[in-house]
Parts: C-alpha cells; sequence; structure tokens
C-alpha cells in the first residue's frame, strides 16, 4: 500500500509539471521512471549479538602452580569474551591475621595483585571465592579452620576420617566463627583488589546436626539464613562490597525437581524468602530437570534475585542452559558461569569445550558483552 501511495503521489507530481514546460516534462518522465522502477529486494537485518552482562570462568586457586596457570590463561580467555573471574582460594592464601590457617601451599599478595592488575588491564572483573559454611573438608582431608578449631565443627568429634559424610561445615552459632571468617573475607578482598567476593554455600548438608550442641534442634533454613546474613553483613553493609553466592540451598529439590545436589532436600530452601535479594545467585546445574527445563532460574529472579547462570563440563549441556536463559531479560539474567572445578592449565583452558561452546553461544567476541548492569550494593530486600 505505501508503494502504491508513493508512486500515485508521483505520477500527480509530474501532471502538474507537464502543463508548465518541456523541462517539466523530462523532469516528469524521470518521476514516472523513479516510481515504477523495480526495486531492489529488501534484506532483514541479521539480528544482533546477544547481549549479556557477563560470559564468566570460575577455576581453583589451590596452589602456586594453579595460580601461574590463571595468569597464563587470563589473556585467552579475555579474547574468547570472557570479561568475570572467581578465583576459589579458600584457605591456600597467605594468610596475616591467622597464618595457622593457611595451605600448604599458599598463594602469596603479590601473587594476588599480578591477578587483580592483569585482568583490570584486560578488562575482566576478578573475584576471588571462599568457601563458606559447608566444604570445610573434602575426601578424608579435614581443612584448616576446622584443624586448627574443631570446637567450630558442627559435627565435633563425629565421623572419624569423615567417612560416611560429604563435606563438613562449621557451625553457624559459635560465636568465634565469624570474627577469624570475616578477618580472611578482608584480606582476600584487599590482595585481590576486588569489589566483591563470592561466599559459595553449595551442597551444605551438615546443618543444624543433632550432633551440635549449639545448633541442635534448630530451623535448618533459620540456620542457613543466618549464615548469608552475617557474611552479607559484613562484606555489603560494612564493606561496601558485592555478594555472590551458589544457589542450590535456596531450592527446594522435590518442588523443582533437581534433587539433593542442585537444590535442597535439608529444608535449607525457606531462607530464599529471608535473605537479601541483592545478592547475585549463581545458579549451577549440570544436567537439565525431569521436565527438561531449569525452572530455578524464573524461580529466582521472581524472588528477585540476579542470576548467573552456571554449568561444567557437557557442551550439550552448556547450549541447553544457555538457551534457556536467554529466553530471560538480561536486566537481572547476567550471563553465563563456566566452571572446570580445578586449576587451570597453561595453553590448555582456552580450548576447555565448555567453556569454547559457550563463547560461540554468547557471541562473546562481541563489545556487547559485559554492556552495563550496574552493581546494586547494599540494597534490602
Amino acid at each position: 500500500m505505501l508503494e502504491r501511495m508513493r508512486s500515485r503521489a508521483s505520477r500527480t507530481s509530474a501532471a502538474r509539471i507537464v502543463r508548465r514546460s518541456l523541462p517539466g516534462l523530462l523532469a516528469a518522465a524521470w518521476l514516472i521512471q523513479a516510481a515504477c522502477a523495480p526495486r531492489p529486494m529488501q534484506f532483514e537485518p541479521a539480528p544482533p549479538p546477544r547481549t549479556v552482562a557477563w560470559f564468566g570462568f570460575h577455576a581453583m586457586v589451590e596452589t602456586n602452580k594453579d595460580a601461574a596457570g590463571l595468569l597464563a590463561e587470563i589473556p585467552a580467555l579475555a579474547k574468547l569474551g570472557v570479561n568475570l573471574i572467581f578465583a576459589e582460594v579458600d584457605y591456600n592464601y597467605e594468610y596475616v591475621s591467622h597464618p595457622e590457617l593457611r595451605g600448604p601451599d599458599p598463594i602469596s599478595k603479590e601473587t594476588a595483585r599480578k591477578m587483580s592488575a592483569l585482568c583490570r588491564s584486560l578488562g575482566i572483573r576478578l573475584v576471588p571465592e571462599f568457601q563458606s559454611l559447608g566444604h570445610q573438608s573434602w575426601a578424608e582431608k579435614t581443612y584448616a579452620l576446622l584443624t586448627k578449631y574443631p570446637q567450630f565443627d558442627e559435627t565435633p568429634g563425629q565421623f572419624p576420617g569423615n567417612k560416611d559424610i560429604y563435606c563438613r561445615s562449621w557451625c553457624p552459632l559459635n560465636p568465634g566463627v565469624l570474627p577469624i571468617i570475616n578477618q580472611l573475607y578482608d584480606e582476600l578482598l584487599d590482595a585481590f583488589e576486588a569489589d566483591a567476593l563470592h561466599v559459595g554455600m553449595d551442597e551444605v548438608f551438615l546443618i543444624g546436626s543433632d550432633f551440635c550442641p549449639l545448633c541442635k534442634g534448630h530451623d535448618p533454613a533459620e540456620l542457613f539464613t543466618k549464615a548469608v546474613k552475617d557474611a552479607y553483613d559484613h562484606i555489603v553493609t560494612d564493606r561496601g562490597k558485592e555478594m555472590f553466592m551458589w544457589g542450590d540451598r535456596l531450592l527446594d529439590g522435590a518442588a523443582i525437581g533437581f534433587g539433593e545436589w542442585e537444590a535442597s532436600m535439608n529444608g535449607t530452601f525457606p531462607a530464599v524468602d529471608r535473605i537479601p535479594k541483592d545478592i547475585i545467585v549463581c545458579d549451577w546445574h549440570y544436567e537439565l530437570n525431569e521436565a527438561n527445563a531449569y525452572p530455578s532460574i524464573p524461580f529466582l529472579l521472581e524472588k528477585g534475585f540476579r542470576v548467573l547462570p552456571t554449568s561444567f563440563k557437557d557442551p550439550v549441556q552448556v547450549k541447553a542452559l544457555i538457551d534457556y536463559s536467554l529466553k530471560f531479560p538480561k536486566d537481572r539474567m547476567l550471563g553465563h558461569l563456566c566452571t572446570i572445578w580445578g586449576g587451570m592449565k597453561k595453553g590448555k583452558t582456552r580450548n576447555y569445550p565448555p567453556l569454547i561452546a559457550a563463547a560461540k553461544l554468547l557471541r562473546a567476541g562481541s563489545s556487547k558483552v559485559g554492556a552495563a548492569v550496574q552493581p546494586e550494593k547494599g540494597r534490602m530486600p
């Protein structure tokens, strides 16, 4: 219809010109020809690159070899479009406030500053991680806090050699824990010159234990809420930083269809309605649920959180998670986080198949990645 209107208007203008002069006749002929000439085929423009705030990568930094691997791989990760790195350090730093809690091969402040400077020069946000509450042991090894201070254990004197448990937890009600942990948080924030801290808190199975004289009989959701808020009060309220955490303990495993690992079956999930909503939740899933979906993403978004979906080693599942998550508004669905659950290896991590798959799906080479979702610091629910 629009083309017809244009043609009609052109012909009307030509008729008026003819009545005036020969030059008008020539002009009219040109107008008629232009109006009637076939127009070039119009193509729909290509869809713009998928715009997400962050394309992240999580790596363990448990030794100086791990730190060297990370430093070597950071430039290659930047070329893939990675603009957020979580360095899980835990006890593996040369803590000054509590040197008794250093791991066997701790990284130095100098090394942390090198990582920070390199990331900053490449436009990468570097966030240290300290596994809090849970994951205080692995296999037969119990980590430094509960080795040096066994009275902080949620199950004191139980499970010799960590037999029959997944990981130990510290007691969230023991008043001696927070002063120590807050000092460790502070040292990592300062060493890495970080504007945020990831506090872990995934896969917490030992909570509200009958073996704990302080926690026995308490609601697991109440205890988990307290642990999260204690970390938040120091990191966000006192230090003015941003806080990340894993999301599995905030999900009702029975209702959401993910079971006891990627969600909670031990009563912690009501905490989702009790903790500050400006915490960024890393929602990790390694496979689809029973309904072939990831319902935790819209659930957490509807609760008011910003969400960073997180994958592991299967490129097919990486694609499924990214495709699903990109259906949601990008103001609070922040992008994607790849994990390796080990240290980076020089010249190899950059070719990690799930990372390559995610980079292609997110079009991470685009300057659109990282387009301005600003931190929301200190906003209470």
